[in-house]
C-alpha cells in the first residue's frame, strides 16, 4: 500500500508538471497584450497584464515567458522576466509575432513552478497602406570607417513628382531624425550622405524611406542595420613589385589609411600572366598578410598584380571589397630578330648576317 501511495504522489507531481494544474489551480495566460511603435522604425515596446484570474493572488510570485519572432535570424527568441513591459527589434517589412504566458511559483503551488497551457498572442502584419512599392536595393556603405553613405533605387511605380525621404534612429536619439545631407540624381534624391553626422558602432541604425505624391503618402521601406558590418576599406594606392635575388617574386604593399587596425583586414590579389604566345591566365590568392612571395617564374611570361581588401569575419560579420588598386607589373625579357630593326648599311648587314639581338624592353 505504501508503494501505491508514493507512485500516486508521484504521478500527481508529474501531472501538476505537464498539465500546469495544481491541486486545482489553474494559471491562465496574461491578459491585454499590446505591441506599440514609438516611431523607432522597428525598436517596439511590448506590455501586457496579469491574468485576471490571478490579480489576488498574492502568495505566488507572477513570472512572464516572452516569445517573439526574430525575423533576422528566423527563429524564435524567448525571455523570462517578472516586469510586464519589453522591447525588441522587429523587421516592420514582415509580420510581428509575440507571444506571452503566464508562471506562478510559491506556496500556492508548493513551489512547483506553473505555466499557463495557453499564450496570449498578437501579429502584427507589414503596412499595406502608400502608394507605388517600397524603394529598391537600400544599401549602406561605412566608407574606410570615416563616414556612411546610403543609396537606393527608386522603384519604376512611384508617381511622377513624388519626394521621398529618409529618416533613422538609434539609441543615442531620442526621436528619430531625418538625412543630413540628400544625394540626387538629376532631381531625385537617390541616396544620403552622412558625412556631418556620425552614425554609432555595434548598435542597430534603423532608417525609413517614406515620401509624399500628389496621390498620397508613398509606401515606406524599413531597414536595421549595423554599420561596422557595412564596411569598404580605402583602396591600397602603392603596389612594391622586386625579383629577389633567388629569382623569387617579392610583392609588398601597405593598407589603407584610416582607422580600420591592421588585423581586421584579409587581402585578395590577383595575379595576372600573359604567356609569349599572348594568352592570358589569372590566379586569386587570399591572404592575411601585406606580403607575397611566388616562385620563379619564366623570362618570357608578363606578370601583373593588383590587391583588395575587406574586413574579415573575426572583425565583422559582413563587409564590402574595396576598390582594386592600380596594377603592378614585372618587365619581361623579349627575343626580337634583326629583322624587325630597320636596315643597316651594307658592311654591317654582312657582318652580323644570320644573327640575333636579346634586347631588354618594357612590356
Amino acid at each position: 500500500m505504501a508503494s501505491v501511495s508514493w507512485m500516486a504522489v508521484m504521478l500527481l507531481l508529474i501531472t501538476c508538471r505537464e498539465s500546469m494544474h495544481c491541486d486545482g489551480l489553474t494559471v491562465d495566460p496574461p491578459d491585454d497584450l499590446v505591441i506599440s511603435d514609438l516611431g523607432h522604425f522597428g525598436r517596439l515596446q511590448i506590455s501586457w497584464s496579469p491574468p485576471a484570474s490571478q490579480i489576488n493572488e498574492t502568495e505566488c510570485s507572477h513570472l512572464y515567458q516572452l516569445e517573439y519572432f526574430n525575423s533576422y535570424t528566423d527563429s524564435w527568441s524567448a525571455i523570462r522576466t517578472f516586469k510586464r513591459t519589453y522591447t525588441a527589434q522587429f523587421d516592420l517589412m514582415k509580420d510581428v509575432r509575440v507571444r506571452v504566458y503566464t508562471l506562478l511559483r510559491g506556496p500556492c503551488t508548493n513551489d512547483t513552478l506553473i505555466k499557463s497551457s495557453s499564450y496570449t498572442e498578437v501579429v502584427q502584419k507589414p503596412p499595406s497602406t502608400g502608394v507605388g512599392t517600397p524603394v529598391q536595393d537600400f544599401v549602406c556603405v561605412y566608407h574606410n570607417m570615416k563616414y556612411v553613405e546610403c543609396n537606393w533605387g527608386r522603384s519604376p511605380k512611384l508617381p511622377a513628382n513624388s519626394q521621398q525621404h529618409l529618416y533613422f534612429w538609434h539609441k543615442e536619439l531620442e526621436q528619430a531624425e531625418e538625412c543630413p545631407t540628400y544625394v540626387k540624381t538629376g532631381e531625385t534624391r537617390s541616396g544620403c550622405n552622412f558625412t556631418e553626422s556620425s552614425l554609432p558602432e555595434f548598435t542597430d541604425v534603423n532608417f525609413c524611406v517614406n515620401g509624399s505624391s500628389q496621390e498620397g503618402p508613398l509606401k515606406p521601406a524599413f531597414v536595421s542595420l549595423q554599420i561596422q558590418n557595412q564596411v569598404k576599406p580605402g583602396t591600397t594606392e602603392k603596389l612594391d613589385l622586386r625579383t629577389d635575388p633567388d629569382a623569387q617574386l617579392d610583392l609588398r604593399w601597405n593598407g589603407p589609411a584610416g582607422k580600420i587596425p591592421a588585423h581586421c583586414l584579409e587581402w585578395e590579389v590577383e595575379h595576372n600572366q600573359e604567356g609569349p604566345d599572348g594568352k592570358m591566365t589569372s590566379q586569386q590568392i587570399l591572404t592575411n598578410q601585406k606580403s607575397l612571395k611566388l616562385p620563379s617564374i619564366h623570362d618570357t611570361q608578363r606578370n601583373c598584380f593588383r590587391v583588395r581588401s575587406k574586413l574579415s569575419k573575426y572583425c565583422a560579420n559582413k563587409g564590402f571589397w574595396s576598390e582594386w588598386s592600380p596594377q603592378t607589373c614585372q618587365p619581361v625579357l623579349k627575343v626580337r630578330s634583326l629583322r624587325d630593326v630597320k636596315k643597316p648599311d651594307a658592311l654591317l648587314a654582312n657582318l652580323f648576317a644570320r644573327s640575333s639581338v636579346v634586347t631588354v624592353t618594357d612590356a
